[in-house]
C-alpha cells in the first residue's frame, strides 16, 4: 500500500488543469514535458496530456519505455516522466481525479486495481523523472527508483536528504522503499526545451 501511495504522489503530482495546456502549442508542450528526462531518453518519450474527464491525449507517440507528461498545475511547476509499466496506473490516476476523488481514495483504487490484476504490478528498480519548483525557472530534477523492502544497510545509503545533494533512500524497509536521487538544477531555458539539463 505503501508504495502505490508513494507511485500515486509521485505520479499526481502535476494536478489536472487542461486549461492551462492549451495556451502552449502541442511542439511546447511535447518540449516540456520531455525535459524531465535524461536526454538520451527524450526523442523516443511517448507524450501523454489529459483532457476534463481524464482521458489520455497522446501528444506523441513514442519508439522508447518513457512516458513523459507536460505541466498541468496552476500554482506551481511539475512535469514527470516514467517507464511505461506505470502508464495505465497514470491512466487510472488521472480519471479518478477529473471526477474529483482524493488520492487517498485514487491510491485504493490503484491498489484493489493491482490485486485483481487490472494492473501490473511494478517492478524493483522502475524509475520515474520529474522537474518540479515554484515556477519553471526555479524547477529542479528528482529521479525515483523504486525499490521495494530495500534497507539501508542493503543499499549503503542515507535516510535522510544530504546538503550535498547525494542519493538517500526513503522509507527504508517498507514496500513504498525508494532511491531519490536529485539533479543539478535546471536552467529556465533548457527546463522547457529539449536542450540539455
Amino acid at each position: 500500500m505503501k508504495k502505490i501511495l508513494i507511485v500515486a504522489a509521485l505520479l499526481s503530482a502535476a494536478s489536472l488543469v487542461p486549461a492551462l495546456a492549451q495556451t502552449m502549442s502541442k511542439d511546447e508542450l511535447i518540449a516540456q514535458a520531455v525535459s524531465a528526462a535524461p536526454e538520451e531518453l527524450r526523442a523516443g518519450a511517448t507524450v501523454v496530456n489529459y483532457d476534463a474527464k481524464g482521458d489520455p491525449v497522446v501528444l506523441r507517440q513514442g519508439t522508447n519505455d518513457i512516458v513523459c507528461t507536460p505541466n498541468q498545475n496552476k500554482d506551481n511547476y511539475s512535469v514527470s516522466c516514467y517507464a511505461k509499466i506505470l502508464r495505465a496506473q497514470r491512466d487510472l490516476q488521472a480519471k479518478d481525479k477529473a471526477m474529483g476523488k482524493d488520492p487517498k481514495a485514487t491510491a485504493a483504487d490503484v491498489q484493489a486495481a493491482m490485486a485483481s490484476g487490472q494492473l501490473p504490478k511494478v517492478p524493483v528498480g522502475t524509475t520515474m523523472y520529474s522537474l518540479s519548483g515554484r515556477n519553471q525557472a526555479m524547477a529542479r530534477g528528482m529521479w525515483v527508483v523504486l525499490v521495494p523492502g530495500m534497507t539501508a544497510a542493503e543499499s549503503g545509503l542515507p535516510t535522510k536528504p544530504t546538503a550535498a545533494g547525494t542519493p538517500w533512500l526513503m522509507r527504508a524497509g517498507t514496500p513504498g522503499a525508494h532511491i531519490h536521487i536529485p539533479q543539478a538544477a535546471a536552467s529556465a531555458s533548457a527546463a522547457g526545451s529539449s536542450a540539455p539539463m
